[in-house]
């Protein structure tokens, strides 16, 4: 890899190996740094001739690489000012411009994969899940993806804590398209933290999945203990399958939670709180194995993504998660459990409008689809909704 610095901090470098043509690799080089943001709006660039120098190619290959980001709406040169990260435009016509563009993007690589025989559900179901692990390589590496701001008034405001899910991703995203003014605000703070945020009058709703070891039942234990007596609505998202991930071809030969044990495999957790560690620590406890005697126990992360992103970075050899994550990641998966993802919302929320547009998106087939084409889940049932508590 040729690395280099040139004004401004910023770093280009060009993959040793790759066979796209050098101008091709410049523009790629440049446009990851601005998606990242490592380059700003307003950021200047090297000129021709100093990145051509740092690059070792000629001037005009570096000037081919800028005119196609130009082209593109990357950067822009001013007259005297030199070559900058360029900013969204305010002009209406520009703007136009840029939308356009965008959907032309979005048109050629969905025509790609339908030309290839993608369905267009897979392809909304491949889009949301790499669109989240994006986010999540953002978040990881302190960059967090632009996002509109949470301040906003609260009939216009959905707020929702749960457990990571891309099922539910797919809702949140479905859900802001269809309503663009409605802010939506999703926080992962695991199963239980979501119910107790229902508790205190911090969430509209709350996304669990919650296995109660006594009664071998999900959710409804777990509801009727924390909002005791309170009516809701207990609306099935979907069912999905717990595993193990592993790196690809599973090189520690990991076959399930008993080797968890093993001085030579290391865990990457989930937060306590979160369904899965409560499904992870009644694994360990069935099998008489105490949490100091798994390595790595005590690394906690977030989201299903974060664990699999560990384990494909090398710095786990194993964790709990759902499916569609390791694929995500390009990683292993063994099956262990099938468990219920369920949206608790009580019922002064469920009867807003704000909520039957949740409800209309859940219960349509497209979404069902969508989800089911994502990979490790069973929509059978989506849409089910049972009311608990108060005056039934």
């Amino acid at each position: 890899m040729k690395r280099t610095r040139v004004p401004a901090t910023i770093e280009v470098s060009l993959p040793s190996t790759a066979t796209s043509p050098v101008y091709s690799q410049i523009t790629e080089s440049l446009r990851q740094m601005v998606a990242t943001g490592r380059l700003h709006v307003g950021n200047r660039l090297p000129t021709v001739r100093q990145l051509a120098e740092s690059l070792s190619v000629s001037p005009g290959t570096v000037a081919k690489a800028y005119r196609r980001l130009e082209e593109d709406g990357v950067i822009q040169s001013r007259r005297g000012g030199g070559t900058v990260v360029a900013g969204r435009a305010t002009d209406p016509r520009l703007q136009s411009i840029r939308q356009t563009r965008l959907l032309n993007m979005m048109s050629n690589a969905i025509l790609e994969a339908l030309s290839q025989g993608y369905v267009p559900e897979e392809i909304e179901a491949a889009f949301s899940v790499h669109l989240d692990r994006w986010r999540e390589e953002q978040k990881e590496a302190g960059c967090p993806a632009r996002a509109s701001s949470a301040r906003t008034e609260a009939g216009k405001c959905l707020s929702i804590v749960a457990s990571h899910d891309l099922a539910l991703n797919m809702l949140v995203s479905r859900l802001r398209h269809k309503n663009p003014e409605m802010k939506v605000r999703v926080t992962y703070a695991g199963s239980l933290a979501g119910l107790i945020a229902l508790q205190e009058g911090r969430a509209d709703l709350a996304g669990i999945h919650l296995l109660d070891a006594e009664t071998g039942e999900y959710n409804y234990p777990y509801v009727k203990h924390l909002l005791p007596g309170r009516q809701v609505a207990i609306v099935h998202l979907a069912c999905r399958i717990q595993g193990l991930m592993f790196a690809a071809g599973n090189p520690k030969r990991i076959k399930g939670i008993e080797d968890l044990r093993r001085p030579d495999i290391t865990l990457v957790n989930r937060q306590k709180g979160s369904g899965t560690r409560v499904l992870l620590d009644q694994g360990l406890r069935k099998l008489g194995i105490a949490p100091p005697e798994v390595k790595g126990y005590a690394h906690e992360v977030d989201t299903h993504l974060a664990v699999a992103r560990n384990i494909a970075q090398g710095k786990a050899d194993v964790g709990l998660g759902i499916e569609p994550a390791a694929r995500a990641c390009h990683i292993d998966f063994l099956p262990l459990i099938k468990e219920r993802y369920d949206l608790v919302i009580p019922m002064e929320n469920y009867q807003t409008k704000k909520l039957k547009q949740v409800l209309e998106i859940i219960a349509s087939k497209d979404f069902q689809k969508a989800v089911t084409e994502a990979g490790g889940y069973d929509t059978s049932e989506t849409g089910a909704t049972t009311v608990i508590g108060g005056q039934n």
